[in-house]
């Protein structure tokens, strides 16, 4: 569904962020893109995305594909018309605009506009919270129910794919759950490709097929899901601490050869 390929990104023409990453997101599957803050994986989504000029920054190499059309080169609403959602950093909402209205806004585009009532219907089966607070103004709601109502509205286009980041950012524990647990209802009832990027490795890999992990632009290893998650060097730096209560840069991990055997 989604393919980049040796993709480098730059920055006001010289600073490069992005060091030839390449990935792919299959049809109906959840692909997790772990990493540090300034690892790279929320530039990767705007390259994606088509978000990129308004930063000053570009493709510089590679190529990004979507169902086989290549869209590196594309506006982020072209890239939108064609069923890819991004779901910013932040929960960006029209904060003076009450629930409903946020969520419609989701449907601006002519192939939603036909059926707006029975995509807020679904919107509203995911999130019943969201039923309650239709009438409310966006910009009051809590962390929690902004981070859902900005997840319904992707929703509302009947997009392909849903690009998330940072969901579980400044949410407590339990509503983190839930919010993860209806990102894998939507993956698996409407068919949804996902890409999600989240620095709570835990939670993530819990709902992921498949998963990379990011340092300095660069992927530094990827694999299913369940055997990132059971990598000794993930669950250090990850996971947990080192053995003397400090965090560690992925590239100090003492097993990297071996990491690569167990790759390869």
């Amino acid at each position: 569904m989604l393919a980049v390929k040796n993709v480098e990104v730059i920055y006001s023409k010289v600073i490069l962020v992005l060091r030839g990453i390449t990935l792919q997101v299959d049809p109906g599957r959840i692909v997790s893109l772990l990493g540090a803050n300034g690892a790279g994986k929320s530039t990767t989504l705007k390259a994606v995305s088509g978000l990129l000029s308004v930063e000053l920054g570009k493709v510089s190499h590679g190529s990004i594909s979507f169902e086989g059309r290549q869209i590196e080169k594309m506006r982020a609403r072209e890239v939108a018309a064609l069923g890819l959602r991004l779901v910013i950093e932040g929960r960006r909402l029209y904060s003076h605009l009450d629930v409903a209205e946020n969520l419609e806004m989701g449907a601006y585009l002519n192939r939603a506009r036909r059926d707006v009532r029975e995509r807020l219907q679904t919107v509203y089966e995911y999130f019943p919270r969201l039923v309650e607070l239709k009438g409310r103004v966006s910009g009051y709601l809590s962390g929690g129910e902004q981070q859902m109502l900005v997840i319904g509205r992707s929703l509302m286009a009947r997009p392909k794919m849903i690009m998330l980041d940072e969901p579980s950012l400044g949410l407590a524990p339990l509503i983190v759950r839930d919010i993860f647990d209806i990102i894998r209802r939507i993956n698996q009832e409407e068919q949804v490709g996902i890409l999600l990027v989240e620095q709570n490795a835990r939670v993530a890999l819990s709902v992921s097929d498949y998963a990379y992990v990011m340092e300095n632009g660069r992927i530094v290893l990827d694999g299913p899901a369940a055997r990132i998650q059971e990598n000794e060097d993930v669950q250090e730096f990850y996971l947990g601490l080192s053995g003397v209560g400090r965090k560690k840069s992925y590239r100090e991990v003492k097993h990297y050869k071996r990491r690569k055997r167990w790759l390869g």
